[in-house]
This record gives C-alpha cells, structure tokens and sequence, in this order.
C-alpha cells in the first residue's frame, strides 16, 4: 500500500488489508491525514443515519412474504423515534393495538398449546440491518426449523422495538421459546449489524442473562447461512433442555485448524 501524499506513514500499513478496524492510519504533522479525517466522519454519519433509520414495513413484507407466515405488524409504546431513543423502557412494551392484535393472532391458531418457536423482526437500533439482512437470515433459518418439525408462530414486525419485547410477544403466543431478529447499535465500520436474541419460556420480566444472543449477522460479519445453523442448534437445544440464556452454550465440535500457519505480510 502506497503512502498517502503528505502523510507519514504508520509502520502497521502493511497490516490493513487484514482489518476493517481503524488502525495504521499515518499522521499529518500532529494530525490525521486530511483523507482518513473524512473517512472516519462519512462513518459516523453511517453509523448516525442507521440509529434514525426507519423500518419500511411494506418492503420487509414483500421481502418476507415466500416464507409462508403470516404477518402482524405490531409497535410499542413509544410513538415515534426520539422517545424510542430517551426511553428504553417503552420499546420493551406493546401498545394496547398490538396487545389485541395479538390476542386475536393466539386465539385463531389451531392448538390450545400455542407454538413452538414466535420470531419478532424489529427495528432496534438499527433498521437498516434488519431491512437488509432479516429476511435472508429467515430463508435460511425457516426450513431448518421446520425440518425439526418446531411449530412457528406468526411472524411479528414490530416498530421501535427493543430486545425484550420479544417477551410479550412469545407470552401471547403461548410460545415455548421466543426469537426476535433486530438492528444492533451501529458501530463506525459495521452501521447494518444484525443480532438474533432467543428467551425459552418467554414472559414479561426475562432477564439479559436468561437470552442468547448470535450478534454481527451480516455478509461481512456472521453471513445469514452460518448464523441461521448456530440459531438453529441453540432453538433446538434450548427446546431439548428447556433452558436458555447463561445456561445454554454452543457446544458443537470446533472448527478443524487451518492447514498450515497463516503468513503476516512481508514474511
């Protein structure tokens, strides 16, 4: 890699192409170089941009709608994104509408037992990661379940979410385990990262240490097909154990190691 004009360069350079992260940036006097100045600030506004994204529900459900789920289109109690912002609490709660919506969704299933896995698409802190990357993610994830022969609920889109809706959702449902796909916080190079959160046995007041969480789904990240195997054996495990969060872990054999030891450049 060449030194940019009028820029020092950093002893690491050559490390890069190895890395998204920020790292072998050079120097301009005391300065960053005027070019990774601005790279860093286009990232920002990615990463801004993605926060107050907005979820376009009839996209999603068009992009959505060869999985053969029906659709409810849900929102909490915040109303709209700057309290969805200074209120983390209301994000985790369904207005009354979808309270209802949902009720009618739960007594229409055949089956007084309920279902065996609810799925939630959200917006989270990023809606353009699950615009992006929930439905790819779902035409891996559905087949393998349904080959489990788990029963799955309705598909639940829901606005200005957070992770613990998902909750309510499943406790609705009469789910025996909630899954809920949505925008993770927007980091300066990863602005549309993905994360799936799973809760056995869902009901309002599940704690963080009681999900798990299968986080940076995106091609560029955890691509959809080998997120869509893990989530699969923590759905099938936490359903065979009936347990989830810290109690649960990916126990499958490890990856075999590389054939021969990897080469930093220059050597």
């Amino acid at each position: 890699m060449t030194a940019r004009p009028g820029a020092t360069p950093d002893p690491w350079e050559a490390l890069r192409r190895l890395t998204p992260a920020r790292i072998a940036l050079g120097r301009a006097g005391g300065s960053l170089p005027t070019a990774e100045l601005l790279r860093f600030s286009a990232a920002h506004a990615v990463a801004r941009d993605a926060v107050w994204s907005e979820l376009d529900l009839d996209a999603l459900e068009a992009a959505l709608a060869g999985l053969a789920l029906p659709a409810l289109r849900l929102a909490t109690l915040a109303p709209d994104r700057l309290t969805y912002l200074q209120r983390p609490d209301l994000g985790r709660r369904l207005d009354e509408a979808s309270q209802a919506r949902l009720a009618e969704a739960a007594a229409a299933a055949s089956g007084a037992d309920g279902c065996d896995v609810a799925i939630a698409v959200a917006d989270g802190l990023s809606a353009t990661a699950a615009q992006r990357h929930a439905a790819p993610l779902l035409q891996a994830l559905l087949p393998r379940l349904r080959a489990h022969g788990f029963g799955i609920g309705p598909l639940a889109l829901v606005r200005q979410a957070r992770v613990a809706v998902e909750d309510a959702v499943g406790a609705a449902l009469r789910a025996r385990l909630a899954l809920i796909l949505l925008g993770e916080r927007p980091g300066l190079g990863a602005p549309d990262s993905l994360g799936a959160y799973l809760v056995h046995a869902p009901h309002p007041g599940r704690s963080d240490a009681e999900r798990n969480c299968v986080s940076n789904i995106r091609p560029v990240g955890l691509p959809p097909a080998a997120a869509a195997e893990l989530i699969e054996y923590l759905v099938g495990e936490a359903l065979r154990r009936g347990l989830s969060g810290v109690a649960l872990k990916d126990e499958r054999a490890a990856l075999p190691a590389p054939a021969g030891p990897a080469s930093l450049p220059g050597r």
